[in-house]
């Protein structure tokens, strides 16, 4: 008997990105304790199947699933039930002693699947072409109009249908070949072509993630409890004739660059080591040292993209970044917002999560007499 869960990853999420708009990935791609929701929702099905296919054109899914044992994603389609099919149809075209007999269906955006729940759903398939996870309704229902009440719905043999679904795999492939209308489930189309359907005990921390408030419960359920952390870090480089001056991942005209084993990118080397510090992990030196070559004249975006996969490889997040520079000239004003997005870039954050501003010293000490440029950063992350 062999089992393939259908892995749908083609949501546009509009709801969770009203509710939490400085997100800019889907839902499916949001990191629960640094790792992507769809990523935790194939773990989840993975020890019961022999199978998945993931269903989703977004770059991020095949990184998202990267290393888990999964078959090539095929695209989706504009409706839920397109890229079921689309995804029974990719199975359909392995050998046949790689078919499946029967199918799991499940939303990359339910993330906990109990394991008891899953194996209730599949030991239904033993009796039945059909079985899906649902939990009863126990709240007084109303059908509303125009902001009132229409009327008071019985709540009796009421259930709220869950996903990963399942059914016996060469009935729902063709049900969907022949099937026309939009369905808002795959047990919907046995419904309609009179087939049962079993009704197994859902789970209430079978959540699919719709809100971000949902986030937190998830982050409880899957055992992170994260705590933010605060790095703050000062750097400083002498102006030198010759070289480019590169800021915050930008490059400013100015008669001088600054000198350094690197690109000497004052801002990035702050942030990086503000980072470093809120994850107890040195500074840059230790990470990069100069004394190797190969670090020499290296583009500093290279150090930004390790700080920000220290913090996601710990199962963390960055919460906001603040630098400040320092300096008489060059004026940063006129450049701060393509920093911001070219640190959000390298981060892989929204711009809103990162502050850039400038200052001067009023004249005093180094950055007064224009030998060189200072920067302050901070950076708070939270890590479980």
């Amino acid at each position: 008997m062999r089992i393939a869960a259908i892995l749908l990853a083609a949501g546009s999420g509009q709801r969770f990105a009203q509710s939490a708009p400085d997100h800019t990935a889907s839902k499916q791609f949001t990191l629960l304790g640094g790792t992507p929701v769809i990523r935790h929702a194939a773990e989840a099905l993975r020890p019961h199947v022999d199978l998945i296919q993931p269903v989703g054109t977004d770059p991020l899914l095949p990184e998202a699933l990267h290393g888990l044992d999964t078959l090539p994603p095929v695209p989706g389609g504009t409706e839920r039930q397109h890229s079921v099919r689309a995804g029974l149809e990719a199975l359909d075209t392995l050998p046949d002693d790689q078919k499946p007999d029967l199918v799991l269906v499940h939303d990359g955006a339910r993330p906990y699947v109990p394991a008891d729940l899953t194996r209730a759903v599949i030991a239904a398939l033993a009796t039945t072409p059909g079985a899906i996870p649902a939990i009863r309704v126990a709240d007084t229902l109303k059908r509303g109009a125009n902001g009132l009440i229409a009327e008071t719905v019985p709540r009796e043999n009421l259930w709220r249908a869950q996903t990963p679904q399942g059914f016996h795999f060469p009935l729902l492939r063709d049900l969907h070949r022949t099937h026309t209308d939009t369905a808002t489930d795959d047990a919907a189309l046995l419904e309609a072509a009179g087939h049962p359907v079993a009704l197994v005990e859902g789970s209430e921390d079978n959540i699919k993630l719709t809100l971000a408030e949902d986030l937190v419960r998830l982050e409880r359920l899957l055992g992170h409890q994260p705590l933010p952390r605060t790095g703050v870090a000062y750097d400083v480089h002498a102006f030198e004739e010759g070289r480019d001056l590169i800021i915050c991942g930008i490059k400013i005209p100015h008669t001088k660059g600054l000198a350094g084993h690197s690109d000497a990118d004052v801002g990035i080397h702050a942030l990086c080591d503000a980072i470093y510090g809120a994850l107890a992990e040195g500074d840059i030196g230790r990470h990069f040292p100069p004394s190797e070559n190969k670090w020499k004249n290296m583009d500093s975006a290279h150090f930004l993209i390790h700080a920000g996969d220290l913090i996601r490889q710990r199962g963390g997040m960055l919460i906001n970044a603040d630098v400040t520079l320092i300096c008489e000239h060059p004026k940063i004003g006129p450049h701060a917002e393509a920093m911001r997005a070219r640190l959000a870039d390298l981060l892989k954050v929204d711009i809103g999560r990162i502050s850039v501003k400038a200052t001067t010293s009023e004249r005093l000490g180094f950055t007064g007499r224009e030998e060189g440029i200072a920067c302050t950063a901070a950076a708070t992350v939270l890590v479980p």
